[in-house]
């Protein structure tokens, strides 16, 4: 039987109704747009008065721009690398925990078009190390999705499984469909799991020993995700490369530092109470994990990490895979206007590490993404045609920034993806870490198109496929 019980619309959208200074309903404010429409035409003008001393200030600002962020990312990283900078537990000290006094779980799953990966996934779940009475699985199946509930009615489900439809209505996201299950949890802890996520059995063990540890105000807990069909292809082999860097390095790196953690998009351990408080996610946000991230930062709220994996699957098809980032990109944009409308006030909400740290981890990202392939294109003319007006735009001091960022800037972002794949003991995937410039520039067409959905459909979910490589058990 699926539940068709749901909350109050105003619980579902609370973001957009408590919060509507934190909600991306809205691209654009409207002092938003009167900064941007005074900044375009007096870039115009001062193009046409005073062009080769215009960009000669872009492109210095960019060159100190690229230094910063290389320097700060290296930072974080190198943080990882000296000292383990999340919450871990043996086997024993999981042992020793007293199940009777385990808190209450609701494991969120939101379904969409998933009917080929459900049997894998109950049986997954069904797996975890838990006591089961203690355990709510809410399987979120949106209304028209006829494939997904019919197959779920073919399984014999167990009892803590519960298929819970989630009406139609706009936007249809995935933080819409998380909020409809939120709200009808009653347990005190709380995760979300995608539809073909493989979590350690062990995990909500971890988070709950993690919670005990930690002071009260994180709420929240980030495992490490990464693929179990990491060596399929090349771009499966980058894409690893990329999440081992991110989820074992660069976010403990965060936490670590107490900046804001752009959360992925599943295996958050929360604490149910200031979630709810907190109105749960941006329904309106393409990457909710990321903007929630922030959004609880701002009110004092922290995340931490666990020595605890999830597998999923590396997206391996070239196309898919653009839709896939370009989403993410979007929401990141979505996340940097949304959380900029008051630039002093987010400065105060933060303090200067955290607002720098937001600049560099958030804004950061979408700026390397945007201005990569133009200077990309810029080094290839230069060599093939020594143009004067390119020549013009590196006087000395900028042409020292700018082959540091060439030589040095790019060996650091390498290096990164290479010391992700070992940490991890990818041995094998370092030769093809060492081959990601050439992913980044699929990151950059990614992120032209999210530029433009941004545009003209800003909420729009594009659909990632999954069951394409199966469900077995991680490999490496």
């Amino acid at each position: 039987m699926t539940e068709r019980t749901s909350p109050p619309a105003d619980h579902v959208l609370q973001v957009l109704h408590e919060r509507p200074d934190e909600c991306a309903y809205w691209t654009l404010t409207r002092p938003q747009m009167v900064v941007l429409a005074a900044i375009l035409p007096a870039t115009v003008v001062l193009a046409i008065l005073f062009p080769s001393p215009l960009l000669i200030a872009i492109n210095g600002l960019a060159m100190v721009f690229y230094i910063v962020h290389s320097i700060y990312k290296f930072w974080l990283v190198w943080r990882s690398l000296e000292h383990k900078r999340e919450a871990s537990f043996s086997a024993r000290e999981l042992a020793a925990l007293d199940e009777t006094t385990l808190p209450t779980y609701t494991i969120l799953v939101p379904l969409y078009r998933e009917a080929e990966v459900l049997p894998n996934l109950v049986r997954c779940l069904g797996g975890l190390d838990y006591p089961v009475e203690k355990l709510d699985i809410q399987l979120l199946i949106e209304e028209d999705d006829q494939q997904t509930q019919e197959a779920c009615e073919r399984i014999d489900l167990p009892a803590h499984f519960r298929p819970v439809i989630v009406p139609h209505s706009q936007p249809k996201t995935k933080p819409k469909a998380c909020n409809y299950g939120l709200y009808l949890s009653e347990a005190e802890m709380l995760v979300i799991y995608d539809a073909e996520d493989r979590p350690q059995p062990d995990q909500l063990k971890k988070a709950v020993a993690a919670f005990r540890e930690l002071p009260d105000d994180v709420i929240c807990l980030q495992a490490k995700l990464n693929y179990y069909n990491q060596r399929h292809n090349l771009l499966t082999r980058w894409f690893t490369s990329e999440y081992s860097v991110w989820f074992d390095l660069f976010l403990p790196g965060l936490t670590s530092a107490k900046a804001p953690v752009p959360l992925g998009g599943t295996s958050n351990h929360f604490k149910v109470g200031p979630l709810k408080e907190l109105g749960g996610w941006d329904p309106f946000n393409v990457t909710e994990d990321c903007d929630l991230g922030v959004r609880m930062h701002k009110h004092g709220c922290y995340t931490a990490m666990i020595d605890s994996t999830t597998w999923e699957e590396a997206n391996g098809e070239l196309f898919s895979w653009i839709r896939q980032r370009s989403r993410w990109v979007k929401g990141y944009m979505q996340t940097y206007l949304v959380h900029m409308r008051d630039p002093l006030k987010l400065l105060k909400q933060l303090g200067p590490s955290g607002f720098f740290a937001f600049q560099m981890t958030i804004g950061g990202s979408l700026v390397c993404f945007l201005l990569n392939p133009i200077y990309w294109l810029m080094t290839a003319t230069w060599f093939a045609f020594t143009p004067e007006l390119i020549s013009t735009m590196f006087p000395p001091v900028i042409y020292a920034m700018g082959t540091f960022c060439l030589f040095v800037g790019n060996f650091v972002f390498v290096y990164l993806a290479v010391a992700g794949c070992a940490n991890r003991g990818y041995y094998d995937l370092v030769k093809y870490a060492v081959l990601t410039p050439v992913y980044w520039l699929l990151m950059s067409i990614g992120a032209y198109k999210a530029l433009v959905q941004l545009i003209h459909k800003p909420h729009y979910w594009e659909k990632t496929d999954h069951g394409d490589f199966g469900g077995g058990a991680p490999i490496g």
